[in-house]
């Protein structure tokens, strides 16, 4: 722990914001982590449930279970039901899940990018610290003694190379939490699109005696 705390202190000021960046990059992803894990678990859910529902053709029920699910695959399905009264055409049903799913999308992926852009800025801040820490080192060094000038210097540029060292440190973890994020955002996507192909091959499907009605 001192050496962590020695660390940070010998980095000079362009610590302190590299560790604001961390901060808040870390709070972004936690938040967009814990958000993706309800969504995943929710959309299970309400397919599971709806599914049934689905099968038996008893719309009326899945459209009032969709709209009170909260889940992205119930609001995109309960579009999708809302239109096939009108209209029994495949692609017309097919043209509701693709704008659902259009809608959710954006809330899905919402923020993430910031993590990106974060793990970004902290990279770029340790460099700027580390060449205003050489710019004063060296100017330090200009009026020194020539005989504590090589001891000046390479004490300088070591505090000066903290600042590039805490912003990987920082940057690193924030890349990886993005790339994560994205993996998880992609496969709740995958499997919402594989929900509507689902949907929209059990609402399609033609059987003797069984109408689409919903009754």
């Amino acid at each position: 722990m001192d050496t962590i705390v020695r660390f940070f202190q010998e980095g000079g000021t362009f610590m302190y914001p590299i560790a604001f960046v961390m901060a808040i990059g870390l709070a972004i992803a936690l938040e967009r982590l814990f958000f993706l894990m309800k969504e995943k678990s929710s959309n299970r859910k309400a397919f599971e449930e709806m599914l049934p529902m689905l099968q038996k053709r008893d719309l009326r029920s899945a459209l009032n279970y969709a709209n009170s699910s909260g889940s992205k695959i119930g609001d995109i399905f309960s579009a999708a039901i809302a239109r096939i009264p009108g209209s029994q055409r495949r692609e017309e049903i097919e043209y509701a899940l693709e704008e659902g799913l259009m809608e959710a999308i954006p809330q899905l992926e919402k923020r993430t990018q910031y993590v990106a852009m974060l793990a970004n800025i902290a990279t770029l801040m340790g460099l700027l610290g580390t060449i205003m820490g050489l710019i004063a080192a060296f100017t330090a060094v200009a009026n020194a003694a020539p005989a504590e000038k090589a001891a000046l210097l390479s004490q300088s540029i070591s505090v000066a190379m903290n600042t590039t060292a805490f912003g990987l440190m920082a940057a690193i973890p924030l890349i990886l939490l993005h790339s994560y994020l994205q993996t998880k955002t992609n496969e709740i996507v995958d499997s919402i699109e594989m929900a509507g192909v689902k949907f929209l091959n059990i609402i399609t499907e033609r059987k003797p005696g069984q109408t689409s009605n919903g009754n």
